[in-house]
């Protein structure tokens, strides 16, 4: 289990790259409309549908808070768990009571909650056929080991700087692809700092000896 939730942390992201299209906005505007959003989104909260690239696909809900801050919270019976507490993202398997660690800024994921990362350094636009999407493909080309991830945005009035996430592509260096679906976004709801808590699973392990 650890492995496939791995993939989500480490992964680059295609979710539009089958629709190649030109943008009414130039790059560099549609740069900057993401990068505003990004900004301007304080907390989000959704329903996911995350898939690896063997089609296993595993539900649950996430929750944003900027900056740095994230939680996947699979289904039950995924037994799995990713939280960001700002510095660092810990995945926790409770099935086998195995927990890792990586900063954020290792992880394609930082450019989504770095809201202050610069784009225009490490982001290019996706071409769709839909104006009304927006789609940015964000790498490190000096650290490419630490994947590719390409975001997908809706234009959305209401929603923060005007767009809404819809998902995101990951890819890691040895190809694992795993995409995230979303629906029913919220934005701007309240959201505490417990909330990217989690309980250590060998705490218990190491008791029970």
């Amino acid at each position: 289990m650890l492995k496939y939730g791995f993939a989500l942390i480490a992964a680059p992201l295609a979710l539009t790259a089958s629709l190649p299209a030109t943008a009414q906005q130039s790059p560099a505007d549609s740069l900057s409309k993401i990068s505003g959003h990004l900004r301007a989104m304080s907390t989000m909260t959704a329903n996911f549908s995350q898939t690896d690239r063997s089609g296993r696909s595993m539900n649950g809900t996430l929750t944003i808070k900027q900056p740095g801050k994230i939680r996947f919270q699979y289904q039950k019976d995924a037994n799995l768990l990713i939280v960001g507490d700002g510095k660092a993202l810990t995945l926790i398997d409770y099935e086998v009571n195995q927990v890792q660690r990586w900063p954020i800024s290792n992880s394609p994921l930082a450019a989504l909650l770095n809201p202050e990362r610069d784009l225009s350094k490490y982001g290019k636009i996706v071409p769709t056929r839909n104006p009304n999407v927006l789609s940015v493909e964000v790498s490190d080309p000096k650290r490419p080991e630490y994947g590719v991830i390409t975001m997908v945005f809706t234009k959305k009035a209401g929603a923060p700087g005007g767009l809404s996430l819809d998902g995101w592509v990951s890819l890691d260096s040895k190809n694992n692809r795993t995409s995230i679906r979303l629906s029913n976004q919220k934005f701007g709801v309240p959201v505490a700092n417990s909330s990217f808590n989690w309980t250590d699973p060998r705490r218990k392990s190491r008791s029970k000896r």
